[in-house]
């Protein structure tokens, strides 16, 4: 959507893609038993991003959206009872870490300048910028390792902090984006300072209605959208595309004739799949046959008849393990009975999300994608069993007695529905050696008129990560003549 109105502002002629049922891709809405759930992403940073959409065409973002600032921003709750509220003020934050441990009120100040020094290189001079001549990449080798980009976000943190729930506190912002924290580039460290810097935010209406606001201004400008339509080809003349060929969902055929395309479709997808083989360079083919995958995602989403006051808008339950629970799930590809937990209560900021004197939830937990060839039939009413189990019995109580219209998602429903290869949550993973050049980059890797925006190019996953990631692919289209 982001590009869509990037390439509309340049004068381009628009037509907007969409297999699901509504607009957003991933950010779509369910609607059960009288409760709403938003289905995609749920925190919202750099709101800035999002204004400038708006600014394209001379318009306020306040009059279609409403933001709201969150505090705290995470509500922690480790495996002993203890918890960690992050974020609001700064002194909000500084006196949590003091009352859990004083000694790292100074450690803290001294990780969040090394997060600024990462944000200032990382986000705030190459998160927009082409990375497609490996002459601008090794241009930015010293700047990385001055930076110590060689460390992961784990030992980044370790090198400060003392306080070992701290350090989980800390370190656990890469799995937002599909990373394991002690394997992913301490690049991704930035988002700290980014928090602080523009707050976390949310939508009143949900992220539903943030599409919502960004769909009528693309009606506005004159976009047209298609709904439930999948591309199901994309025919090539030369190193040109002029055509693609998709259905609808009873799976009626036609072709639509273009002079470009901009993919928000998975990078192993849209090369893997929908282009001829010979019209793709052989460093696509590579990286589609090579990169590794992040993880899946098990989302359980319900409703209560009653209230949970004490819970915050966004929860971090944090399982008895953390390393090892991270290496089950990225590297040994197991499900272990133990887990961790996102969990999101918009009810919290926004009652409309569910009847008068109830709750609305969702329960993330992440597991291993579909390379572990898990049986989610059998799997997923047992580990839902187990997640509603383990918050009654730790900060939900009487949870079983008043739960209704529950469902849920696994790897299996993010492959069938968003055509996610290995039903990866957030595509690839945000390994150096899948970041900035190394990943799929924007401006395709095979017909001329094809340009790549979304989680699996640069510069990755996230809210901020995908919007910029049209901000490159304005700097590369031209105007329209």
């Amino acid at each position: 959507m982001a590009a869509a109105l990037r390439a509309r502002a340049k004068g381009y002629e628009v037509t907007l893609i969409d297999r699901c049922p509504r607009l957003g891709g991933r950010a779509q809405v369910f609607e059960r038993g009288g409760y709403r759930h938003d289905a995609g992403p749920t925190v919202i940073t750099a709101p800035f991003l999002f204004q400038e959409l708006f600014e394209l065409f001379d318009k306020r973002m306040e009059d279609y959206i409403e933001l709201v600032p969150l505090k705290p921003w995470y509500r922690f709750r480790f495996n002993d009872g203890e918890h960690f509220d992050y974020g609001g003020s700064m002194e909000d934050t500084l006196n949590e870490i003091r009352r859990l441990s004083p000694d790292d009120v100074n450690n803290y100040q001294k990780l969040l300048a090394d997060s600024k020094r990462l944000y200032d290189v990382g986000f705030t001079a190459l998160s927009d910028a082409p990375f497609h001549s490996p002459a601008f990449m090794f241009k930015q080798v010293p700047h990385l390792i001055r930076l110590g980009a060689w460390r992961t976000v784990w030992q980044m943190v370790c090198r400060r902090i003392k306080n070992d729930y701290l350090r989980q506190a800390f370190s656990i912002q890469p799995l937002l984006v599909g990373g394991n924290p002690f394997d992913t580039t301490s690049i991704y460290g930035l988002i700290h300072f980014l928090e602080q810097a523009h707050g976390v935010h949310f939508s009143m209406g949900g992220t539903g209605a943030l599409v919502d606001g960004l769909a009528r201004l693309m009606d506005e400008e004159g976009i047209r959208v298609e709904l439930n339509t999948t591309v199901e080809r994309i025919e090539t003349r030369g190193n040109s595309i002029t055509r693609i060929k998709v259905y609808d969902d009873n799976h009626n055929t036609r072709e639509i004739a273009c002079d470009g395309v901009i993919s928000n479709a998975d990078p192993a997808h849209l090369y893997g799949e929908l282009l001829p083989a010979e019209s793709v360079k052989k460093s696509a083919h590579f990286k589609v046959r090579h990169a590794k995958k992040s993880m899946g995602l098990f989302v359980l989403f319900f409703g209560t008849r009653r209230q949970y006051p004490d819970v915050a808008h966004h929860t971090i339950w944090m399982g008895p393990r953390y390393k090892t629970l991270l290496q089950d799930i990225f590297k040994k590809k197991i499900l272990a009975e133990d887990f961790s937990i996102y969990l999101h209560r918009p009810t919290a900021t926004d009652p409309s999300f569910a009847p008068e004197g109830c709750d609305s939830f969702y329960a993330l937990v992440p597991v291993p994608n579909l390379e572990a060839e898990l049986d989610w039939e059998k799997e997923g009413p047992q580990l839902s069993r187990r997640v509603i189990e383990a918050l009654e019995e730790t900060m939900m109580p009487g949870l079983t007695d008043c739960i209704e219209a529950d469902f849920f998602m696994t790897p299996e429903d993010f492959e069938e529905r968003y055509l996610s290869p290995q039903g990866a949550g957030f595509s690839i993973s945000p390994y150096f050696s899948q970041s900035a050049w190394f990943r799929f980059h924007n401006r395709s890797e095979g017909p001329d008129n094809l340009y790549l925006t979304g989680a699996g190019t640069h510069p990755g996953a996230g809210l901020p990560g995908v919007l910029c990631s049209a901000k490159v692919v304005d700097h590369l289209l031209e105007p329209a003549r």
